[in-house]
């Protein structure tokens, strides 16, 4: 893509949704401000993305309990050079246009015209910042460039029988699109694959102008200001050039991978899937790389080798242990573990995400669950073994994952005894 064309772009990245489905997880912080993979924030990967496909005018939308997100923004992306036009800006809800917050997707770009108007860009992409993925926006704008589109709608091809929770699109040959449904129980099939859909990503390329007259008409309507929901129907309605783009991964492998975390069950599958030896997400590509921002921290240490009967083993087999953590005697497996996490003797962890500052107490035993930040584990607690028993302390997902919400401290008369477990 010709650097050039890219100066004519500025890029939203909507960061604001509360993420429901993945309470507990996010009762004190947005989606996209959910920890991922030991060392990253799920914004992350967006913001990557645009880094390597050399866009560097970024606004990142917020509403909804922003306050880590912000800063996780202000100490790791402070990056660009304004004097050269590059930026990353947060922009909370803040009821520029009437007395309300945001109320969708888009009437959060709605609300924030002006900032399209002070730049006059020829186009403006719009993303969503919590999903997993690796692309080059750059190939997208061109696409959208070369067939003259009013409109481009980023598609993924899924399984029919996966796809009722996405929007999902036809499309004639030339990749215009005919159709736009919704969340719908059975999504237009693929002209030469009847078990496929195509799956919007919630990514978009528009046309500054067809943009503000778009969201403009919407916010005279009595709709949901959404762009899945509302725009993109519309302006297909209507007969504007509205195309999709197949999904080109950047990962680089057989399997396409774009992941929506947005339940426990699909953060812990995507977590626990970079523990395997060949994981299908990358992280250490060197020519994709994925930045964070990190505290600065020691390196991990693992210390106890007694291995004789009854001995301490500080262990980490098929794991990510990220930079501060203390495997004091303690084994974990398959698992994840952020910075500044401490495994204590005698305790094994398998299965599970140990969020920054975690610790676990001796003789501690941990399966499928997921440990948020500061959480400290008192000696001999038993978690993902009994069910019912979790029920009472925890909260469970419909899969039996267990989740422990930030700063929680148990208390000791809570916890069941290891010695006295089967």
């Amino acid at each position: 893509m010709n650097l050039n064309a890219l100066k004519n772009v500025i890029t939203f990245i909507l960061a604001g949704g509360k993420g429901e489905r993945l309470y507990p997880l996010t009762r004190d912080r947005t989606k996209p401000a959910v920890p991922f993979g030991g060392s990253y924030r799920i914004v992350d990967f967006t913001l990557s993305n645009c880094l390597n496909s050399n866009l560097r005018k970024l606004y990142v939308i917020t509403q909804y309990k922003s306050l880590s997100l912000h800063r996780h923004l202000q100490l790791g992306w402070n990056i660009f050079n304004h004097e050269i036009g590059e930026f990353v800006t947060m922009v909370p809800a803040q009821q520029r246009v009437d007395a309300s917050w945001y109320r969708g997707t888009a009437d959060a770009i709605y609300q924030n015209l002006y900032t399209i108007e002070k730049l006059h860009p020829q186009y403006v992409l719009i993303l969503s910042g919590d999903h997993i993925y690796k692309m080059d926006y750059g190939q997208m704008i061109r696409f959208h460039i070369e067939k003259g589109a009013d409109m481009t709608v980023g598609v993924i091809e899924s399984e029919k029988s996966k796809a009722s929770h996405f929007g999902t699109v036809s499309v004639d040959d030339d990749w215009r699109i005919d159709s736009f449904k919704e969340k719908v129980k059975d999504p237009p099939p693929m002209k030469n694959d009847p078990d496929k859909t195509l799956v919007s990503m919630g990514i978009y390329v528009f046309n500054t102008k067809i943009l503000e007259e778009v969201l403009e008409l919407d916010s005279r309507e009595q709709t949901e200001h959404d762009f899945g929901r509302n725009i993109v129907p519309m302006m297909v309605g209507r007969g504007d050039g509205v195309f999709a783009y197949n999904f080109k991964d950047e990962n680089k492998k057989e399997v396409l991978y774009w992941r929506d975390v947005g339940t426990i069950e699909a953060y812990w599958e995507a977590n626990l899937d970079l523990v395997s030896v060949a994981p299908i997400f990358n992280l250490y590509d060197q020519n994709w790389p994925i930045r964070t921002y990190q505290e600065q921290a020691p390196p991990a240490k693992f210390v106890f080798a007694q291995v004789e009967e009854g001995g301490r083993l500080g262990v980490a087999l098929d794991s990510l242990v990220s930079s501060g953590c203390i495997i004091s005697g303690g084994k974990v497996e398959r698992s994840v573990l952020s910075p500044s996490v401490r495994v204590n003797s005698y305790s094994h962890v398998y299965e599970s995400i140990l969020m920054e500052g975690a610790e676990v107490g001796r003789r501690c035993r941990i399966r499928r669950a997921i440990i948020d930040k500061n959480v400290i584990i008192p000696p001999d607690t038993i978690i993902g073994y009994d069910p019912e028993e979790d029920r009472k302390r925890f909260y469970v997902s419909e899969s039996g994952i267990v989740v422990i919400p930030k700063d929680t401290r148990l208390e000791e008369h809570l916890v069941h005894a290891a010695r006295n477990t089967p």
